[in-house]
């Protein structure tokens, strides 16, 4: 077995960091350690949390964090943030936001940069939440950045999805958009003590009784002060209510069996992109036709299906 894999597996957190940063780097040694880790996973349960900014998302992770050690379940969190457009890393450091946990061996943080991608997550969170499975972590907490409705990708990772609202009149709107009604398994409406609150929660679930929910599933809306530790309790009851269904309906393993067939995709097309633009910019002869391109002696959509269907071109751009 590979050195690195089998540390991580033994909840090594330098060895855990390491395979991250493989991870996030695309280094080629990362397959052969995913592949050592692979047999390992699918024992820890993934919670998302996401909403608008300002929400106080990282709050309410921070406390759900508190509430599982309490139980003596290990936590990964992955908090992602908006890209430094300086240095490519995480901007926000949520790591400096949670540090009650940091001498806490049960408790691995890791920020991640969104590194420009839509959706709000970036493709490698599924890579990274099966290496914290595999480590060992009984629950993974994905903090997404915030960016509402393009919130989506946030779907795409976790068994369960928490969509975090708080009282103000805008949230309200949104709440009423099907692109964040459509991706939550869960409604908490935060900061709960200020006005408004249980008219929001009037109107979500208003919103709900209207939509389809033929997946048999009621989605829970939730009443939290998660600075002062008001509603954690049962807000981690409805998650593991939401598991139960999953469990029993069949939903769980149809859940990660899409998320493992879109992380491929995924990562074929970005392994892909990223090769083409290597190619483009190490081949001569490639830079010569974007020259042509630029100066309208070639037209781009041709020249671009004449080079994908020429063999030699597409080995190529592959090699």
């Amino acid at each position: 077995m590979n050195d690195l894999a089998d540390r991580v597996l033994r909840g090594e957190l330098r060895a855990l960091s390491r395979a991250l940063t493989l991870l996030e780097r695309g280094s080629p040694d990362a397959g052969s350690v995913m592949e050592q880790l692979d047999p390992h996973t699918g024992r820890g349960y993934t919670v998302g949390i996401t909403g608008p900014p300002g929400v106080g998302k990282s709050t309410l992770v921070d406390r759900l964090a508190e509430h599982l050690r309490a139980q003596g379940l290990t936590v990964g969190i992955l908090a992602v943030d908006p890209t430094s457009p300086f240095t490519g890393g995480a901007l926000l450091g949520d790591r400096i936001r949670m540090q009650r946990h940091y001498l806490d061996e049960g408790v691995f943080i890791r920020s991640v940069a969104t590194r420009g991608q839509s959706g709000g997550l970036p493709r490698i969170v599924k890579s990274m939440v099966r290496v914290l499975d595999a480590a060992g972590k009984d629950v993974v907490l994905v903090e997404t950045v915030g960016v509402g409705q393009t919130e989506l990708g946030i779907m795409g990772v976790a068994d369960s999805v928490v969509v975090t609202m708080t009282p103000e009149s805008g949230d309200s709107i949104q709440t009423l958009k099907a692109g964040v009604m459509e991706i939550a398994d869960l409604y908490v409406i935060n900061k709960a003590d200020r006005d408004g609150a249980n008219q929001l929660a009037t109107a979500v679930v208003g919103t709900l009784q209207m939509a389809d929910l033929s997946d048999g599933w009621n989605p829970q809306v939730l009443l939290t002060q998660a600075y002062a530790n008001v509603g954690i309790n049962e807000l981690w009851d409805s998650i593991g209510a939401h598991r139960s269904y999953l469990t029993d309906s069949g939903g769980l393993q149809k859940r990660r069996g899409e998320r493992r067939r879109t992380e491929f995709l995924e990562t074929v097309q970005e392994e892909l992109h990223r090769r083409i633009t290597k190619r483009l910019s190490d081949d001569a002869g490639l830079r010569t036709l974007l020259e042509k391109i630029e100066e309208k002696a070639a037209e781009p959509y041709a020249e671009a299906m004449r080079l994908l269907d020429d063999d030699a071109g597409i080995a190529g751009v592959m090699n």
